[in-house]
């Protein structure tokens, strides 16, 4: 790992462990969204993301990070991000539910996070919410390219947002991650007077668009992790690794593994 100030090169040694991390962390992500149900409490489904993570032969690379006590986050309705499981919290067929799983693996650690609901019949606003959170999403891969800026990419995410009159979470941005859970450089999602640096291969970034139905204000609960709408509105919260390279932009959270 190569850190000069504001973002980090990994090396040819690093990037398989990362790679390899990221896809157990896919693996994973998806079979904690296909296992969630209505009925169950988000500490049972906690419970049981803390033991594919273990099956996998890696750690949860949250629990414990800044003390958060869940293995993974799960932020409902109006939840933004950093929920954490509890026993008095039943999933209704009506929610939407947002997932984030980090896995740590022998030095590489893996970052993703979905949004999904239980129903197929929904409205068409949670239609809209989903459907542009993960356009804004891979808007923003399109731009991780050699030779743009970060301010590229938030561009990219922020306008898709814009189009579809969504409120663009602030106080919360993506990140460079890796060897360790939150590397520099950050990703916001929204355009800064600042260009960022400059992409360059071996940066591995955390997309992650944060969008709400209303506003985008935000406020932590007395729990001091879980962050939800100000106003109440429904969010939603897509992510992905991204490697860096000389031609296209490589999802490492694409679920390849079989």
């Amino acid at each position: 790992m190569f850190t000069k100030r504001n973002y980090v090169i990994h090396t040819a040694e690093e990037i398989p462990k990362i790679r390899y991390a990221a896809q157990l962390t896919a693996q994973v992500r998806d079979q904690i969204a296909e296992l969630a149900h209505p009925g169950m409490s988000t500490y049972e489904l906690d419970q049981i993301a803390g033991t594919l993570i273990a099956d996998t032969g890696g750690t949860s690379a949250f629990l414990g990070y800044g003390n958060f006590p869940g293995n993974i986050c799960i932020s409902v309705n109006d939840e933004v991000v950093h929920g954490i499981g509890r026993p008095d919290r039943i999933l209704c067929e009506t929610d939407i539910v947002s997932i984030d799983v980090g896995v740590t693996y022998d030095g590489g650690i893996g970052d993703t996070a979905i949004t999904f609901t239980f129903c197929d019949d929904i409205s068409k606003d949670i239609e809209r919410l989903l459907k542009n959170t993960q356009k804004s999403l891979m808007a923003g891969i399109a731009k991780a390219k050699v030779g743009n800026h970060i301010r590229d990419i938030s561009k990219a995410v922020e306008k898709v947002a814009q189009a579809a009159h969504l409120g663009v979470v602030r106080e919360y941005v993506g990140h460079g991650c890796g060897t360790k859970l939150h590397e520099p450089p950050e990703v916001p999602n929204f355009v800064c007077n600042q260009r960022g640096p400059k992409l360059q291969p071996g940066m591995i970034l955390a997309i992650e668009p944060m969008l709400n139905l209303g506003t985008y204000k935000v406020f932590t609960e007395a729990d001091r992790w879980t962050v939800r709408t100000v106003d109440g509105s429904l969010s939603a919260h897509f992510e992905h690794m991204v490697l860096i390279t000389e031609n296209e932009p490589e999802i490492l959270t694409w679920p390849k593994m079989t």
